[in-house]
């Protein structure tokens, strides 16, 4: 009989096995890359000079009470940190220089350092600024090469100090300020369109889920420009009420991974204990990260509840270090139980490392759960 060659089987085998945990391999690494980047957020802070963009930082991040940001002086050039949200989080907080000539240079020399890889734009405007259209001009500009940049960035404006805006007049004010803003946007957005054709496709579907653009997603370069004008968000804020929290809770928001599990869970968590409402806190901040309300809580007629009661917490964390002597930036307290009769009951406790939890429990419950 004539021998034949038989094909090495095994040796195959062995070789796609290799091959296929080479790519496995690196399809691993690649995922950890790109988890890496999402967990680390460029943030940019940007307004005129005297808007008021370091003192929010410094209340929301540092602790500072709104009488104490008057001893803050002008931010240099850019002032970098690197703050630490939920553990796992780290937001690179760029906190940019209002005054002109370092705008010129943000938009000039450092454009692509500057504007390169951002997660999320934050841009503050001086509702009492008696020079409104050179403000929006310098805002244009940011829109423009943050477009060029990084176009998939999510952009939130701040119509700032709106405390010294009469009480009446206020919405009134703000609304004329969102569509001017919104007409703003539209035009840089349409400048980047005109210089680049090539991306003036249909814009990119929202990603599914809350907090999706930024916990699954990383910026394409050849994506379509989006169409800013209508998915940024803007808020009334002062750093004399809680209209701040409300507006930083909403930008946090979008940059924690993984949000969808954590409603699901704190959703299971507030059918399973029979409660009225549950929030969650960040530890430092006291920003909510996510919330539950039952059918019933939904009742409930105030809106801003959330953010009056981070502002209420914050307060008290303040005042707890003022009587114990310890740093604002330790943590104050482990449990917090509130009755009232038998139509109210609440408690706040450490959750997790990072987190805070607020449960409200409805009338006639005994909140026997807190913690002793």
């Amino acid at each position: 009989m004539a021998d034949y060659d038989q094909p090495n089987t095994g040796a195959s085998t062995a070789a796609a096995a290799a091959a296929a945990a080479t790519a496995t391999a690196a399809a691993q690494a690649a995922a950890q890359a790109q988890l890496k980047k999402v967990k680390k957020q460029k943030v940019l802070l940007m307004g005129k000079s005297g808007s008021g963009k370091s003192s929010m930082r410094s209340i929301i991040f540092s602790n500072y009470l709104a009488r104490d940001t008057r001893r803050l002086g002008a931010t240099i050039d850019i002032d970098l940190s690197h703050v630490k949200f939920l553990g796992n989080l780290t937001l690179n907080l760029w906190d940019c220089g209002g005054q002109e000539a370092f705008m010129e240079n943000y938009l000039s020399q450092q454009r692509a350092h500057v504007f390169s890889n951002v997660g999320v734009l934050i841009y503050v405007f001086d509702i009492e600024s008696r020079d409104v259209d050179r403000d929006l001009a310098t805002y244009v500009n940011i829109i423009s090469a943050l477009v060029q940049y990084s176009r998939e960035a999510k952009v939130f404006v701040l119509i700032h100090k709106m405390d010294l805006i009469q009480p009446m007049t206020r919405e009134d004010v703000f609304d004329r300020r969102v569509a001017l803003v919104r007409r703003k946007t539209a035009e840089a957005v349409a400048i980047v369109r005109k210089q680049k054709p090539e991306l003036t496709g249909p814009s990119p579907p929202p990603p599914p889920g809350p907090g999706g653009a930024m916990a699954g997603s990383l910026p394409s370069p050849d994506s379509p420009i989006p169409d800013l004008e209508v998915s940024m968000q803007l808020f009334a804020t002062s750093i004399w009420d809680q209209s701040l929290y409300k507006a930083w809770a909403s930008i946090i928001h979008d940059l924690v991974p993984n949000l969808s599990v954590i409603e699901t869970q704190l959703a299971s968590l507030g059918v399973a204990i029979d409660a009225d409402e549950i929030l969650l806190f960040e530890r430092t901040s006291f920003l909510v990260v996510s919330k539950w309300t039952s059918p019933e809580g939904e009742s409930n007629p105030y809106g801003d509840r959330f953010e009056r009661m981070s502002n209420i917490l914050k307060a008290w964390k303040h005042t707890c270090s003022k009587f114990t002597g310890t740093p604002r930036n330790a943590e104050q307290f482990s449990d917090f139980e509130y009755k009232m009769g038998a139509n109210f009951s609440m408690f706040v406790t450490k959750f997790t490392t990072n987190t805070y939890i607020l449960v409200c429990m409805p009338p006639g419950e005994a909140s026997s759960i807190a913690p002793s």
